[in-house]
């Protein structure tokens, strides 16, 4: 049985999955390689697993709303001469069931058991349920 571990990470500024996906496209540009990443402070302890299939599930206005597969840990030092860990990711955004998620700090890990269905292909463009409905259906345990 292959073991990964996937990461959950607040996308702050976007207001949706194509948001995300056009401010990522416009930093490319910028960016070795034109990948997209994600450069945050602390490097993951579980690095293993999370390189070995994991993803980085984006939580927008509340919920996850999608994922990247992430290729790569890459060390970045800051100006301030402070090392800090660049997630490097697929620049494909696979859109995902929308689940509710409160708010934190940072990235947390999050179980493959416990992540979001991918959306089918199909299905890309749907707008997530309403935050009053998702939470009532999440209360009685339907989402």
């Amino acid at each position: 049985m292959t073991k990964f571990v996937n990461l959950v990470k607040l996308s702050v500024g976007t207001d949706s999955v194509d948001s995300l996906d056009a401010w990522q496209k416009m930093r490319a540009t910028e960016l070795p390689n034109s990948l997209p990443r994600h450069v945050t402070r602390m490097w993951p302890k579980r690095e293993a697993e999370v390189l070995n299939g994991g993803s980085i599930y984006w939580v927008i206005k509340g919920s996850i709303q999608a994922r990247q597969k992430i290729l790569r840990l890459d060390e970045v030092i800051g100006s301030d001469g402070i090392r800090r860990c660049a997630i490097v990711l697929d620049p494909e955004l696979i859109r995902t069931q929308s689940t509710l998620k409160r708010p934190f700090q940072g990235w947390r890990y999050l179980k493959p058991e416990e992540s979001p269905m991918d959306l089918p292909k199909g299905r890309g463009q749907e707008e997530p349920l309403p935050t009053e409905l998702a939470s009532a259906l999440a209360e009685i345990g339907v989402l």
